[in-house]
């Protein structure tokens, strides 16, 4: 797996070294930056700017590429004994789910779930969470129904995001709990809507139907991690 971006790679060079198969690199860089590339102790390859381009699938590599162990995402029964976890009901957008994930590790979660989808884009999620996708759990649970079942079974309250809910900032936060995010178009589904103990929204100040997913997502969670 092939990843890209100048911080990406520092960010693993300073946490998860152990991941890094070779550096790839496609320009000059300063000594004591190398230097530090080699005290990882992996191989070193210089590449064409053609070739890191065609390696980075047009992104902007900014010069500097890794190539890493596949990214393992976390079993279900690794999450159960959690306090505060992030369910994505349905959503598919890259750049959101990506941004959900740095958020969520940021701001206190313990872990995030992709339901709905049978797989995700990980090369581009760990770009889009800025690398915080190697330090936050992220699991796939394919039916949706069948997980929240199963959270509820494991003594988790379910806190469904949808417009015309209790102000978050009014509601009450039980210790283990779920926040779960509907898709970007439909929002929660009207079955999974349904076995939610609380729904919640973020209060507007001026009429307006909702905030895109993710910003939604940080008032959210910033609420529901310290409470």
């Amino acid at each position: 797996m092939i990843i890209y971006g100048k911080q990406i790679c520092a960010t693993l060079m300073q946490r998860h070294p152990e991941l890094i198969e070779r550096f790839l690199l496609a320009k000059e860089v300063d000594k004591k930056e190398f230097s530090k590339i080699k005290k990882i102790g992996k191989p070193v390859e210089r590449v064409d700017p053609k070739r890191a381009q065609a390696l980075a699938r047009g992104g902007n590599h900014q010069g500097w590429l890794c190539e890493v162990k596949p990214y393992r995402y976390a079993d279900f029964s690794e999450l159960k004994e959690a306090d505060f976890l992030v369910v994505l009901a349905g959503l598919t957008d890259v750049g959101n789910i990506g941004a959900i994930i740095r958020t969520a590790y940021a701001l206190g979660a313990d872990g995030v779930i992709a339901s709905g989808v049978k797989q995700l884009q990980s090369e581009a999620l760990i770009r889009t969470s800025a690398g915080a996708m190697f330090d936050m759990p992220v699991a796939i649970v394919p039916n949706l129904l069948d997980l929240l079942n199963e959270l509820k079974q494991c003594g988790f309250t379910l806190y469904g995001a949808a417009v015309g809910g209790e102000p978050i900032e009014e509601a009450e936060i039980d210790r283990k709990r779920v926040l779960v995010l509907g898709s970007e178009g439909e929002g929660i589904a009207r079955r999974a809507l349904q076995k939610m103990e609380r729904i919640v929204s973020v209060r507007m100040a001026r009429e307006f139907d909702s905030l895109n997913v993710s910003a939604a997502a940080a008032i959210l969670i910033y609420r529901m991690g310290h409470a």
